[in-house]
This record gives C-alpha cells, sequence and structure tokens, in this order.
C-alpha cells in the first residue's frame, strides 16, 4: 500500500516508479480523488462548526422565548447538508484505498528493466551440473519407475495436479521439510511456527493477495481462505501492532501445506509435480526496522541458498526484472535450481523485501525509545519448496537402474537409508 502524502508531494516520481511496472500514471487521478476527499472534510467541519453557532442561538433565543422556526428549519438543513457529507467522505476514502491497495509497490532502483523473466540477471552460480553415462529422466518418469509417485491414484481422489506420494518418497519429503526446519531453527535463528492453514480477509489483504489475486486463491463457504504460503500467516501475526524496536528483527519459519488454484497455468507444467494445487512449502519470514531490511534480504537468501548447499543441488541466485519482480516486492532474488531430465533451471526459492508496503495495508509499526510509530519492513521467503526439492534430488541424485541415492544430511532422517530402490 502506497502513502498518499508521499504521492501528493513528488507524484512526477511515482508515475516514474509506475512507469517500470509498465502502469500508466495515477498520480493526477489519486491527488484528485485525496483533493475532493480534503475539500468534503474541510466542508463537514465548516458545517459542524455552524451546526454548534446555530444550536447555541437556538438556546438563547428559546431562553428569551423567542420563535425558533426559523432557525430550527435552518438547522434542519444543515442536517441534510451534513448527513450527505458525511456519507461522501467514507466513499472518497474507500475509493482512495481501493485505488492504492491495486498499485503495486514500487521497485528498488537496483531491480533491471525488462517485461519478463527473460530479462532476470543472473547474480551467483553454485555447485556442478551432475553428469550422467545415461539420458537424464524426469522425477515423474523416476518416481513411477519406483512404484512411489502416484498421479492417477491422485486424480481420482481430487482431479489434476495432485500426487500422491509413498514409501520411501512419502518420507523423504518429510525428511527434507524436517531438515530444513531444523536447519533454519538451530543454524540460521529462525524461530519454528504453527500456523492456521485458514486465514480472512483482513490478512489476505495485509501481505497483497487480495484484492487483486483472489483468483489464485481456494476459498471456503464460510468465507476464509486457504493460503497459498505460510507467508499471509506469519506476517500478518504483527498487523496492527506496535513493536518495540529491541524487539526487531523478528525472524519465523513454518512447514505448511500450500494451496494455489494455479489460475492461468493451464497448459503448464501438467506433467508431475512442479505446478501443484497443493505442495509443502518452509517459509521464512523476517520483520525489521527500515535500515536493516536490505542486510536483511541478503541475509534470508543466503540462509536459503544453505539447504540447496547441503542437499547438493546446482543452483543459481537471479535478481527479477522490473516485469517479473511480485505485486508486493521491491527487490526479489528466484534461486533456480537445476534439473537435468529437464535440461533447465526451476525456480525453488523467492525471496523478497516488501520494505514498508505489507505493513502500511496491516498497520504493522515499531518505536523506539524516544519517537513516533513507524512502519516495520517485512520481508519473506522459500526456506525451500519442499515438493520442488524432492525433484531436484530425484533428478540430481538419480542412477541408471532407477534407483536414487539420498543426500548424506537426509540420511538421519530416513533411518540411515542411503539409495532408494524400486519395490
Amino acid at each position: 500500500m502506497h502513502d498518499i502524502k508521499a504521492i501528493t508531494q513528488d507524484p512526477a516520481v511515482f508515475d516514474a516508479a509506475l512507469a517500470r511496472r509498465g502502469i500508466l500514471p495515477l498520480s493526477g487521478e489519486l491527488i484528485a480523488l485525496d483533493g475532493e476527499r480534503r475539500a468534503a472534510v474541510a466542508q463537514l467541519q465548516e458545517l459542524q462548526a455552524g451546526r454548534n453557532a446555530l444550536a447555541k442561538r437556538i438556546g438563547e433565543a428559546k431562553r428569551a422565548k423567542h420563535d425558533t422556526s426559523a432557525l430550527e428549519a435552518e438547522g434542519g438543513a444543515l442536517r441534510g447538508q451534513m448527513e450527505a457529507l458525511e456519507a461522501e467522505v467514507p466513499r472518497l476514502e474507500l475509493l482512495i484505498r481501493e485505488t492504492l491497495s491495486a498499485i503495486p509497490n514500487v521497485l528498488d532502483a537496483a531491480v533491471p528493466e525488462g517485461r519478463d523473466e527473460n530479462a532476470n540477471a543472473e547474480v551467483k552460480t553454485w555447485g556442478k551440473k551432475p553428469e550422467f553415462p545415461f539420458p537424464p529422466r524426469e522425477h515423474f518418469e523416476i518416481g513411477e519407475k519406483l512404484g512411489l509417485m502416484d498421479f492417477a491414484g491422485a486424480a481420482k481422489l481430487a482431479g489434476s495436479r495432485f500426487t500422491v506420494l509413498r514409501g520411501a518418497l512419502a518420507r523423504l519429503e518429510r525428511a527434507l521439510g524436517q531438515f530444513m526446519l531444523d536447519t533454519h531453527t538451530t543454524q540460521n535463528g529462525y524461530t519454528e511456527t504453527v500456523v492456521p492453514l485458514l486465514v480472512n480477509d483482513s490478512a489476505m489483504f495485509g501481505t497483497g493477495q487480495l484484492p487483486k489475486f483472489a483468483e489464485d486463491l481456494f476459498k471456503t463457504t464460510d468465507g476464509r481462505w486457504l493460503i497459498p504460503t505460510a507467508e499471509v500467516s506469519l506476517t500478518n501475526l504483527v498487523a496492527g501492532e506496535i513493536l518495540p524496536a529491541a524487539q526487531l528483527p523478528i525472524r519465523v519459519t513454518a512447514l505448511t501445506p500450500c494451496f494455489r488454484s494455479e489460475a492461468g497455468s493451464a497448459g503448464r507444467d501438467v506433467r508431475g509435480m512442479l505446478r501443484q494445487h497443493q505442495f509443502s512449502k518452509v517459509e521464512l519470514v523476517s520483520i525489521t526496522r527500515p535500515e536493516e531490511s536490505e542486510a536483511e534480504h541478503e541475509r534470508m537468501t543466503t540462509c536459503a541458498e544453505t539447504i540447496l548447499e547441503a542437499l547438493e543441488l546446482p543452483y543459481r541466485r537471479m535478481l527479477l526484472c522490473a516485469g517479473d519482480t511480485g505485486f508486493s516486492a521491491v527487490k526479489t532474488y528466484d534461486l533456480e535450481v537445476w534439473l537435468p531430465g529437464q535440461g533447465m533451471y526451476r525456480e525453488i526459492s523467492s525471496c523478497s523485501n516488501t520494505r514498508a508496503f505489507q505493513a502500511r495495508r496491516m498497520n504493522a509499526r515499531y518505536r523506539m525509545p524516544e519517537g513516533k510509530p513507524d512502519f516495520v519492513h517485512t520481508l519473506n521467503g522459500s526456506g525451500v519448496a519442499v515438493g520442488r526439492a524432492l525433484i531436484a534430488v530425484l533428478e540430481n541424485h538419480q542412477n541408471e537402474d532407477g534407483s536414487v541415492n539420498v543426500p548424506a544430511v537426509l540420511r538421519p532422517y530416513m533411518g540411515g537409508l542411503e539409495r532408494i530402490a524400486a519395490l
């Protein structure tokens, strides 16, 4: 959410920022609406003062036994004007809020120009891509050959874009999630948190999913929403709060199922587990003071990278361009893991700094020992997507006979199992 005062003070800068996202100028419209609101508020205050003065005159006239009918008629006219303005002011305030809530965040100066993922900038690469003496298989070929990945069974239960895992693959997914949580809590300073999977409109609005992305979400019959990511629940824990500065930064993590309708993705990644309606993810959220958020963004991204490195998965860090940066973010790093079966890098983590954008929507603030409250900065990142990590482990650690080597860091979680073989 943007600050209308800041837009009014420097409309050209605001419009230039929107232009980077391919959005036409909006400052004129917003300033005009705010001008109408200010005029209505001023007129209402003037009428209220007039009503108070009139009430005093009526009281004096009554005490003097004078006829007050004309004054009371004037008062009735004032009430009518006030009632109209008392409806108009909140209407304009709501219109301004709705307009502002649909505008994406202003991008950081470091974000490269570009319309889509083809303009993203590679920041670093890690690991050597594995070489196989056989054509590497995709994860669904490996999983089905092992007899441990069942798409037909899932479709029978829920339709497309669901998966049933069995045996060692089910345990591997659980092991991945537990390993990630253990790493982030014992080494990276995050506090493990269990959060609701169902949230209200306010929580979805606070992190920017509503109103713009309603079609990407699942809604229950009682008006709640299934979370598309634990970012929603974790970040909104500070909604409406004024936090002591000494309490920051707050770093929390959660392993949850995530639910996405995948609206608009028809025909994309229809095979396998890459794009699912339900998947598990370890989420990282940080709440910081403004001056700390840039360093926290780098730290969070490094925390996600440690997971991929421990799993011996080659990856690259990408700085997203203007056209590929998400609605709430000022700057985003994507971590893309190498998938030998596809012969390409695919996203496995996205780490974003939203600065005060979400905090303003949530009214989440902090206070120094002396001074007025100010908005916190919020950051979120995948630490990482569990299902995609499973895909990457299968493809990068596959053997010619169809078996899969278990990365050393996961073996304690797998009862010492070193290799997953066909049943």
